[in-house]
């Protein structure tokens, strides 16, 4: 599994220093989270209480691309995040197959939007960090995936290989990114370009079929020397 983080700010914890209290005496800060979960190319809102909810889809807006409809909770605490992740958990989209007893089916994306507003001046800005845990790519031949899960896994991995397409367009400066062969990547267009900021995390498992000893998931083969 991957876990693929990709931002353009930045969130410290700890305690408040003494700089920390002065600014929040000058800005004023409003911080809301969504979670979502990608399965076979739809969105699913992962903090909806209706599970019949209406189809979504992903529109561009004035500050990027968004989804319409999407439950947004604002928060003050990392206590309530952790609150919204366990909701989200539970809602996610798993099943067992040979190789994973419960392998994710769908990737989640937990996005967090910041504005600040300068009390004196009025002036304001936005900023959105996404952390997106990536469902792992699938050798249906190990697996042994049949039916609904089959067909899962094919769209995860499809999507997968459009994210390798997309950060290797941009890592060779093409004329055309392919934002738009997967809902994954047209969702982080914005933050997948321009002065955006991208990590990528490899969890490398122990796999005996593999005469390397570890295998790392299809797309963090092709992204090691772009990133």
């Amino acid at each position: 599994v991957c876990s693929f983080v990709c931002s353009f700010v930045c969130f410290g914890g700890g305690a408040m220093s003494s700089q920390s209290v002065g600014r929040a005496n000058e800005i004023s800060d409003e911080i809301s989270v969504s979670v979502l979960e990608i399965y076979c190319e739809q969105i699913r809102d992962l903090l909806s209480e209706d599970k019949d909810a209406q189809k979504l889809e992903i529109r561009q807006g004035e500050h990027g691309n968004y989804v319409p409809g999407l439950t947004v909770v604002p928060v003050t605490h990392m206590e309530q995040v952790g609150e919204l992740l366990e909701v989200a958990d539970r809602n996610r989209s798993t099943a067992s197959t040979n190789m994973n007893e419960h392998s994710s089916r769908s990737h989640l994306m937990l996005s967090v939007h910041v504005r600040s507003v300068n009390r004196v001046s009025g002036a304001g800005t936005r900023g959105k960090l996404h952390l997106v845990d990536l469902a792992g790519s699938e050798r249906l031949s190990k697996s042994g995936a049949t039916g609904q899960a089959l067909r899962e896994a094919q769209a995860i991995n499809k999507s997968l290989s459009a994210l390798g397409d997309v950060i290797m367009s941009r890592a060779q400066k093409s004329n055309h990114v392919p934002f738009r062969n997967s809902a994954l990547t047209h969702l982080l267009q914005d933050s997948l370009s321009g002065d955006a900021k991208t990590l990528m995390f490899v969890c490398i498992s122990p796999v005996p079929q593999y005469p390397n000893g570890f295998a790392p998931c299809a797309p963090s083969q092709r992204l090691f020397s772009p990133l």
